[in-house]
C-alpha cells in the first residue's frame, strides 16, 4: 500500500488533469457550474487514483463513485469528459413514549407483587421472584432487539453516505468507510494546500478556473 503522501500527489496529478480539461471547455460556466466542476473533479480524480495500478487492494467505493456520477444526468457528460474515454431518528418519540409506559406499568405490577409476597407465606415470595426474573429476562430481550434496531439503522446511515454502500455487505462496509474517510481528508489536505500556494495559482492556467474561491465558500 503507498503512502499517504504519495495518494496527495496522484491525486494532485489527476485532478490538475480534470480541471485542465473542464477549463479548456469552449462553454462558459457560471460560478455554481464551476464550483460543481471542481468538486465533481476532486471526486474523480480520488476514486480513479484509488482505483489506479499503483494499489493492490481495491475498494468498491471507488467504483460506485465514479458509477454514481457517470450515470448522474446533471454530471453525466462533465464526468466523462473528465474520466475521458475508457436520517432519521433513532427511535420515534411515540416508540419511546409507549417503551417507557410499559416499563412504568411491569415496574408497578412488580412492586405491588412483590408486597403480596411480603405479607403472604413463602410459597408466594417464591411465585414472585420468578415473575420478576421473567420481567428482567423480558427486559434483556427487549434490549437486545433495540440494540440491533439502532445498528441496523446507524448502518443503513452509513450505506448511505459511502459510494456504492448499498451494496456492501456489513465487513466491507467498515473497510470502505475507513479506505474513504483517509481518501477525503487526503482530498482536502491536497485543496486546501493548491488553495493557499501563489505559485501553484500563478503557474497552472487551470486554476483559473477558481479553484481559490471554490474553497473559500
Amino acid at each position: 500500500m503507498q503512502s499517504e503522501s504519495s495518494l496527495k500527489r496522484e491525486f494532485m496529478k489527476k485532478w490538475l488533469m480534470g480541471l485542465q480539461k473542464c477549463s479548456s471547455s469552449e462553454e462558459k460556466m457560471s460560478l455554481l457550474e464551476r464550483k460543481k466542476a471542481i468538486k465533481l473533479s476532486a471526486d474523480l480524480a480520488m476514486a480513479s487514483t484509488r482505483n489506479s495500478n499503483s494499489y493492490t487492494t481495491k475498494f468498491s467505493w471507488s467504483h460506485g463513485l465514479i458509477s454514481e456520477a457517470s450515470k448522474d444526468t446533471e454530471t453525466g457528460f462533465l464526468a466523462k469528459r473528465i474520466l475521458g474515454p475508457g436520517q432519521p431518528e433513532l427511535l420515534s418519540q411515540a416508540h419511546l413514549g409507549s417503551s417507557i409506559n410499559d416499563e412504568t406499568r411491569r415496574s408497578a405490577r412488580i412492586g405491588s407483587r412483590t408486597k403480596v409476597g411480603i405479607v403472604h407465606k413463602k410459597k408466594k415470595k417464591k411465585i414472585v421472584s420468578t415473575e420478576i426474573q421473567s420481567v428482567k429476562n423480558g427486559y434483556k430481550v427487549r434490549a437486545r432487539a433495540i440494540a440491533k434496531r439502532l445498528v441496523k439503522k446507524r448502518t443503513q446511515i452509513l450505506k448511505g453516505l459511502v459510494p456504492g454502500g448499498e451494496a456492501m455487505d456489513e465487513n466491507s462496509l467498515i473497510k470502505e468507510a475507513l479506505d474513504y474517510i483517509v481518501s477525503l481528508r487526503a482530498q482536502v489536505d491536497v485543496m486546501h494546500h493548491v488553495a493557499n500556494s501563489p505559485q501553484l495559482l500563478n503557474h497552472n492556467k487551470c486554476f483559473d478556473f477558481g479553484v481559490r474561491n471554490y474553497m473559500e465558500i
